[in-house]
C-alpha cells in the first residue's frame, strides 16, 4: 500500500526537469527581451503580470474542459497570497535596483536559512546536521560563483528584507495550502493566478515607471519583442506548474537549495551563448556547489528513511500478539489457531 502512495520517481524527476528547463529558458529569453543590446523592453513587474495572465488563461481552459477540478480556498487567502506573493516580486526589482549585483545575490541566498527558519518556527520542522552542512555547502558554492561588488544602502537594504521575507513565506504557504485544502499544485496556481495577474497588470507600469523613468505606453513594440514577450509567457506557465508542483511534493527548503542548479546552468549557458566570462573562480564555485547539492539530497533521503518504520516480517509477525486468530488464504483450508481445527 505504501508502494501504491508514493510518488513515482520519475514524476519527481520530471517536476524538477520541468523547472530548472523552464527557469534556464525565461532567464535567457527575458535576457534577449531586456538587455540594451536586445528589445530594451525594461518593464520587469508589468512582463510578471503578463506571465500570470497566460497561466490564469491555462488554468481556466484547463478547469473548463474538465482537465481539473477547481477546489474551495477562501478568498481571502487567496488575495492574502496573492499580496505576499507580490510584495516579492516588487521587492526584488527594487531591490536589484537599489543595490548592487553581488548584494542582490547574496539576498537570495540568504533564503535558504529564511526559509529553514521559518519552517522551523511556523511547521516546527528539524533539521539534521548533515543537511544543514549541505546547505551551507551549496549557499557557498553559488556565493563563490556569484558574488562580485557588494554595495548597499538604507533603501536597498530595507528592500531586500522585504522581498527575502516575502518569498520565503510564499513558498512555505504554497506547501501549507495545498496540505490544508488537499489542493493540486496547478488547481492551487488557477486559482492565486488571477488575482495576480489583476494587480500586477494595473499596478506593474507604475512600479516599473519608478524604477526606470520608461512608460510602457511609449514602448514599440515590434514583431521580434512581442515574440519573446509570448516565449517568455510561455515557459512562464511550465515555470510557475513546476514551482508549485516542487515545492507541495517536497518542501520550500529543497525547492531553495536543489533550485540553485538553475544558477549554475545559467551561468554556463551565459559563457556558451553571450561569451560570458567564465573564470576558475566560477567553476570551483559550480563545482562546490553541486556537490553540496548531491550531499543535500543524500542526507534527505536518508532522513526520510531513518524516519520510516521498518515492517517487520513474518516470522515476527508471528510471533506478536496483534496477529489476527483466523490467517485465511483464498482457496485453501484455513486454521483456527486458538482451536487448532482445520475448516474448509
Amino acid at each position: 500500500m505504501e508502494a501504491e502512495k508514493k510518488p513515482p520517481a520519475v514524476s519527481d524527476v520530471g517536476a524538477w526537469a520541468m523547472n530548472v528547463v523552464s527557469s534556464v529558458g525565461i532567464i535567457m529569453a527575458n535576457k534577449q527581451l531586456m538587455s540594451s543590446s536586445g528589445y530594451a523592453f525594461a518593464f520587469a513587474t508589468t512582463l510578471t503580470g503578463f506571465h500570470f495572465t497566460v497561466t490564469a488563461l491555462v488554468g481556466w481552459i484547463s478547469n473548463a474542459t474538465g482537465y481539473s477540478v477547481s477546489k474551495h480556498v477562501p478568498l481571502w487567502e487567496l488575495v492574502w497570497f496573492s499580496l505576499v506573493a507580490n510584495t516579492s516580486i516588487t521587492g526584488m526589482n527594487l531591490s536589484l535596483m537599489l543595490n548592487s549585483v553581488g548584494f542582490y545575490q547574496i539576498s537570495k541566498l540568504s533564503m535558504i536559512p529564511v526559509v529553514c527558519l521559518m519552517e522551523w518556527v511556523l511547521n516546527s520542522k528539524h533539521y539534521t546536521t548533515k543537511v544543514i552542512s549541505a546547505v551551507v555547502v551549496v549557499a557557498a558554492g553559488v556565493g563563490i560563483c556569484t558574488v562580485t561588488d557588494v554595495e548597499v544602502n538604507a533603501k536597498g537594504f530595507i528592500c531586500a528584507c522585504v522581498a527575502v521575507f516575502c518569498t520565503s513565506l510564499q513558498q512555505i504557504t504554497i506547501g501549507s495550502f495545498q496540505k490544508k485544502y488537499n489542493i493540486g499544485s496547478f488547481e492551487l496556481l488557477s486559482k492565486t493566478a488571477p488575482i495576480q495577474a489583476i494587480s500586477l497588470i494595473i499596478l506593474g507600469p507604475f512600479v516599473d515607471y519608478y524604477l526606470n523613468g520608461r512608460s510602457l505606453l511609449n514602448y514599440n513594440f515590434s514583431g521580434g519583442a512581442t515574440f519573446f514577450i509570448l516565449l517568455s509567457c510561455s515557459l512562464a506557465v511550465f515555470c510557475n506548474m513546476s514551482q508549485y508542483l516542487c515545492i507541495g511534493r517536497f518542501s520550500a527548503t529543497s525547492f531553495q537549495v536543489l533550485g540553485h542548479m538553475k544558477t549554475v546552468c545559467v551561468l554556463i549557458l551565459g559563457w556558451i551563448l553571450f561569451d560570458s566570462a567564465l573564470t576558475v573562480k566560477n567553476i570551483m564555485g559550480m563545482l562546490l556547489a553541486i556537490m553540496g547539492m548531491v550531499v543535500y539530497s543524500w542526507a534527505v533521503e536518508a532522513e526520510k528513511k531513518a524516519a520510516t518504520p521498518i515492517p517487520r516480517n513474518k516470522s515476527d509477525m508471528l510471533d506478536g500478539e496483534d496477529v489476527p486468530l483466523k490467517a485465511r488464504v483464498s482457496g485453501l483450508p484455513t486454521v483456527d489457531l486458538e482451536e487448532g481445527e482445520m475448516k474448509s
